[in-house]
């Protein structure tokens, strides 16, 4: 617990209307869990605003309010503290109730399009091995040291984030690697944490739904690497058009890697295999059990990342060889009849593209693929018809299907994925992702490969405003005959 007057030192404020200095007992932004003694953030999102429910988290006992506009009638018994803006004091109160534990962790950030979760838990799982104890922040899982907590949100919001930072350093974590979302850097909810570092991926079509354009979108995730301090640094993929642009105003040590130019941390796929690859990581040879060029600028990130933070090359690569595939990442299930079906998170355009085109450059003359993938409801529709583009042109047969619908008309997606396809192209579409699945497996002779593109990990699918459990995983082990 901390007086509210310590913790306000750290935000911007206008007023602070008070008979008392109470004893805060924890941080809400959320009405509903409000408990005596707390303190409520009026933040105004983009479905509600907070301050409509200042009253209720009043009656629930909460101690302080924390808003932009002060109520009609005061409480005499509760704390007002009137700011600028509600995201950014929760951010920086956030910080000193959990006595700013980023500051003693090496925190790592991650953004990009694609790639995040991959290199953030790789970087996890490469630290783990060579001894240390460590957090991840990712879409697939939040870990403290050895425990696993589960994953709402990407990058989770700044009170959570702040209490697991410090969840982290108690247990005796010395590193800490998280991705941070275009939409959290937008909503400040990585306001006031200090990295060590931070890793650029790539950037493709996304997220337009949130930002609007995709200058906005470019903007978000450079206002990141705007934000690190002059001892942090900053790794950015030169192979990308916007890894120079994320970093041109950028404070920090800035380091390039890519597999096409010259660069500080420099790539070459030499082999590859089903059961993975043959890299050249800065003249080093390495075998690696991940596949894809995609995954080659994961693990040279990775490399990078290491060496930046004072890693030894040669236990940073013999942890690398050692590496296992990204739950939900190109995760492969093989059928006795020799059918290959791989599961893959890709959701974007760009990662639809890079799946592909890995299975294209393993598979053999006469293997046919067979893709099955959908575009989620609620979310950017600008992307559908390049999706159905991408699919479509690239597979011997395409599915069209669910992922997600939400509350949108399952066929209306489909109808808008369907505008992009291929003259020529074999193409079907059924909504139900299931049957979809189980057409595929049919479709499929010996030899053949499916690929499930869209939800990878997730175990559920959410139609209407209902999260049902659902597997891409378990379905087509099903279909396979194999015990799930």
């Amino acid at each position: 617990m901390k007086k509210l007057s310590e913790l306000i030192l750290s935000a911007s404020v206008v007023q602070f209307t008070t008979a008392r200095d109470p004893e805060i007992r924890a941080l809400q932004y959320d009405s509903r869990k409000i408990e005596e003694g707390d303190c409520f953030f009026a933040v105004r999102g983009t479905q509600s605003d907070g301050h409509n429910y200042i009253g209720a988290a009043i009656d629930k006992g909460a101690a302080a309010i924390v808003c932009e506009q002060l109520p009609e009638q005061l409480n005499d018994g509760v704390s007002y503290v009137v700011v600028e803006d509600s995201n950014r004091a929760m951010a920086d109160m956030a910080a000193a109730f959990y006595d700013y534990p980023s500051e003693e962790l090496e925190l790592v950030g991650v953004t990009g399009t694609n790639g995040k979760t991959t290199v953030a838990t790789l970087l996890s799982d490469l630290y783990t091995m060579m001894g240390h104890k460590v957090g991840l922040i990712s879409t697939v899982i939040y870990r403290i040291g050895s425990r696993e907590v589960a994953s709402t949100h990407t990058t989770p919001d700044t009170i959570r984030l702040n209490a697991m930072l410090r969840e982290m350093v108690d247990e005796g974590c010395d590193y800490c690697f998280m991705e941070v979302s275009s939409h959290s850097v937008v909503q400040e909810r990585i306001r006031g944490l200090h990295f060590r570092g931070g890793i650029f991926t790539n950037l493709t079509h996304d997220h337009l739904d949130y930002h609007g354009t995709f200058a906005e979108y470019i903007k978000a995730k450079r206002m990141f690497f705007d934000s690190l301090p002059k001892h942090s640094f900053a790794l950015t993929n030169i192979d990308d058009r916007n890894g120079e642009v994320m970093v041109q105003n950028c404070v920090a040590k800035v380091s390039r890697y890519s597999l096409r130019s010259m660069a500080d941390f420099r790539c070459k796929v030499l082999e590859m295999l089903f059961d993975g690859m043959l890299l050249d990581v800065c003249e080093r040879e390495v075998w690696v059990q991940l596949l894809g060029r995609f995954n080659a600028y994961n693990l040279v990130a990775v490399y990078g990342a290491a060496m930046l933070l004072g890693a030894e090359s040669d236990e940073v690569l013999q942890a690398m060889s050692a590496l296992k595939k990204v739950n939900g990442r190109f995760e492969p299930l093989r059928s006795e009849s020799g059918i290959t079906a791989i599961v893959d998170y890709a959701h974007t355009p760009d990662a639809l593209e890079n799946v592909i085109s890995t299975i294209n450059e393993i598979r053999h003359k006469g293997q046919q693929l067979i893709v099955v993938c959908g575009c989620g409801g609620d979310r950017d529709s600008t992307k559908r018809p390049e999706m159905g583009r991408i699919a479509s042109r690239e597979a011997d047969v395409a599915i069209f299907t669910s992922d997600n619908p939400r509350t949108e008309d399952p066929e209306k997606i489909l109808d808008q994925m369907e505008q992009g396809k291929a003259e020529g192209s074999r193409t079907l579409r059924i909504s139900d992702r299931e049957q979809a699945l189980r057409t595929a497996v049919m479709l499929a002779r010996e030899g053949d490969i499916i690929l499930a593109a869209g939800k990878g990990h997730e175990t559920y699918q959410i139609i209407g405003t209902e999260r049902r459990h659902f597997d891409d995983r378990e379905v087509l082990r099903d279909a396979f005959g194999m015990r799930n």
